[in-house]
């Protein structure tokens, strides 16, 4: 059966099944520094597998996706002024320290805490 006549996702999932146990290739995604060098170690091992994907396919398909965006560290779905959804929950029920260093006291929420 030939490879490039399946779906983009039976393809990717080829691909993350070739990856499994391929020394070489792990390594080099490990060396990557940013997900568009994964793309492209990732495109060369496409290639050799004949499975015909492209740059955009492999963006967009998980798992591959979501490997990119941690590589990345950017968030695939942004609320609010850009920031990830984790750094704008990051500071939930602490106070904001003060200026000089100091903890400022907590804040209570009706008397309670």
């Amino acid at each position: 059966m030939n490879p490039a006549s399946l779906s983009v996702g039976q393809r990717v999932n080829a691909l993350v099944k070739a990856l499994n146990g391929a020394k070489r290739t792990n390594e080099a995604l490990a060396r990557c520094s940013n997900g568009e060098e994964m793309l492209d170690v990732l495109l060369d091992a496409s290639a050799k597998l004949g499975l015909g994907l492209t740059r955009q396919q492999l963006a967009n398909t998980p798992p591959i996706r979501d490997w990119v965006w941690w590589k990345n560290k950017e968030a695939l779905l942004t609320i609010g002024d850009n920031k990830p959804r984790y750094q704008q929950d990051g500071g939930q029920g602490r106070a904001e320290p003060a200026a000089s260093g100091e903890e400022a006291p907590r804040k209570r929420f009706l008397g309670l805490f």
